[in-house]
């Protein structure tokens, strides 16, 4: 016989809201900005990276993208705003232009990217008439080149020949003759080319002797001979030169020494000049002492 008494329902166990402990601890640990930003952004960007090295793994794909990469930009290159058609050199004369043209060597028209300017530069500056070379790619398809020319100031003999040099003794030029350059002092010697800048401090402190040179000897690599016309020569001294040069010259100021029969004037010595005279001037004086009585007599 079923019970008629109704049965209690089981009491409902009321589940504990609180977290678990593991719970709590995971809670916890994502809320660690490290932690966050690792699993947010470190992870997918791991998963990129792997899936991108494993596509790479193949060489059929790593070839397949350089592939279109050098297309796109052999592509970008030939663009006609990068075409240079036009090489334009400027500051420089004429033959030094053409040259400065053949140093080039570069078949135009041609990209701009093609250009080795460095290379370029380097090529003209070998020239020996070039002191300094700027490239520079202007719109319009011209590659500007700025050449800074040598200016030569003076004429080196060696034993080669005629040579032109700028400031500072550097080459420019050869020089097939003394009479295409007579605006420029004569310079001759072993050395002399690397001691030009000394050479043109005696031609300035020279003064009223200017007129009369007629170059500068090197002597020893180590000090200078002026020669003058009339078959003059003064010896200079290794050092401070210009120095002796102007005590010389305050001496021919107050005795007229360089118009006499003077055939060199040593000024090596700081204590004083010494003189060789001509012949003439030498008879004159011993006649005028009477040794040439008393040589005849003997």
């Amino acid at each position: 016989m079923q019970s008629l008494i109704a049965r209690r329902p089981a009491p409902r166990v009321r589940r504990d809201p609180a977290p678990s402990k593991w719970d709590y601890r995971l809670q916890r640990w994502m809320l660690t900005p490290y932690v966050r930003g690792f699993v947010f952004k470190g992870i997918p960007v791991l998963v990129i990276l792997g899936a991108t090295a494993l596509w790479f793994s193949h060489e059929p794909n790593r070839q397949a993208v350089i592939g279109q990469l050098t297309h796109l930009r052999a592509e970008f290159e030939a663009r006609p705003e990068f075409r240079v058609s036009l090489a334009r050199v400027e500051g420089a004369s004429d033959d030094l232009a053409e040259a400065v043209r053949a140093k080039l060597a570069l078949p135009l028209p041609m990209s701009s990217f093609d250009i080795d300017l460095d290379a370029a530069r380097a090529r003209i500056e070998a020239l020996d008439a070039v002191q300094k070379a700027d490239l520079r790619v202007r719109s319009g398809g011209i590659l500007q080149v700025l050449i800074t020319e040598r200016v030569p100031v003076a004429v080196w003999r060696t034993e080669d020949g005629l040579t032109l040099v700028d400031e500072t003794g550097h080459r420019v030029a050869g020089l097939r003759a003394r009479a295409d350059r007579a605006d420029l002092p004569l310079v001759a010697g072993e050395g002399a080319d690397i001691a030009t800048p000394e050479a043109l401090d005696l031609i300035a402190a020279a003064g009223p002797l200017t007129p009369r040179i007629r170059g500068l000897v090197r002597v020893g690599e180590r000090r200078w001979d002026l020669v003058l016309d009339r078959n003059q020569r003064v010896l200079l001294p290794a050092t401070n030169p210009v120095q002796a040069l102007e005590r010389l010259l305050a001496l021919d100021h107050a005795q007229d020494l360089m118009n006499r029969d003077i055939l060199t004037v040593d000024l090596r010595s700081d204590h004083r000049p010494t003189l060789r005279l001509t012949p003439k001037a030498l008879a004159d004086i011993r006649r005028a002492q009477g040794l040439d009585t008393v040589e005849n007599a003997l």
